[in-house]
């Protein structure tokens, strides 16, 4: 039975991850950072346990129970993470630190801690990284960079695992359903206040937050997707699941990058001045 182990799997993407490659026949070993959800990933059946992505020693005994139990890893799935929305000048330096710690030094530590695993199955890494990191947008910055170095850390990770025989596979979805909107917009409503210059622009803020659910693709489609791409030969480099996936990035590419300007400035009411 293949292994696969999978962060951040409270809710959302992460769940359905689980679920899916769980009723494939892999064993599944689902990660969690709060007590309350590790519980109720244990009683659905999974092999739970209790992470911290930043827990450089908590990762280590997480390496060594699985290399007790199996020797091995088959699948990596690097899911953890979270949006922060706002004006980047209103978050500043902090808000850079803590959404990078989590949605990428993690993923490299994640990675790290489970090599020798991954190694020993010329295993497959999977990183969840998002459409938000090939079209920026106002009021998601922090979160656009953290995505685009996912995107460059997968591209690197790829070539520098190939001698190993380790494979790299970064999934970029777009519109899914999950509970990303909902926990971005506290995120915009503990940073933007009425001392921020973007105030009156709040509502726009909280609109960028909600992106995500525009008629947002269901999670256990997304799921199923990137669990018949870890299972194609060769594995595909990059995948794009989710409603906007595919026209999104387009447009990055063949719009001029003034029409594409106005159109997002217009979209988040950044045409008047302030």
């Amino acid at each position: 039975m293949p292994t696969v182990l999978i962060t951040g799997c409270s809710s959302g993407i992460g769940r359905a991850l689980a679920d899916a490659f769980r009723d494939a026949g892999h064993e599944v070993w689902a990660t969690a950072r709060k007590e309350e959800d590790v519980e109720r990933l244990g009683a659905s059946g999974f092999a739970a346990r209790q992470l911290d992505v930043n827990d450089e020693q908590g990762l280590q005994r997480l390496a060594a129970e699985l290399e007790d139990r199996h020797g091995a890893l088959d699948i990596l799935i690097n899911n953890a993470g979270y949006g922060a929305m706002g004006p980047l000048l209103d978050g500043g330096v902090e808000a850079m630190r803590r959404q990078f710690e989590t949605n990428v030094f993690a993923l490299v530590g994640v990675t790290r801690a489970f090599f020798p695993l991954l190694r020993r199955s010329r295993g497959l890494v999977v990183n969840i990284g998002s459409v938000s990191g090939v079209l920026v947008t106002p009021f998601a910055g922090a979160y656009c960079a953290s995505k685009a170095a996912v995107h460059a850390l997968s591209d690197a990770l790829r070539l520098e695992l190939a001698p190993f025989e380790v494979r790299v596979m970064e999934v970029q979805p777009g519109a899914i359903d999950s509970q990303f909107a909902n926990n971005a917009q506290h995120q915009a409503e503990q940073l933007v206040n009425a001392s921020s210059p973007w105030w009156p622009l709040r509502h726009q803020i909280q609109a960028r937050a909600r992106a995500s659910q525009d008629r947002p693709t269901p999670a256990a489609v997304f799921a199923q997707g990137v669990l018949a791409a870890a299972g194609k030969q060769p594995i595909p480099a990059l995948v794009r699941l989710g409603n906007g996936s595919t026209a999104l990035p387009l447009l990055a590419r063949v719009l001029p990058q003034r029409l594409l300007d106005k159109i997002l400035r217009k979209r988040f009411g950044l045409m008047r001045p302030l």
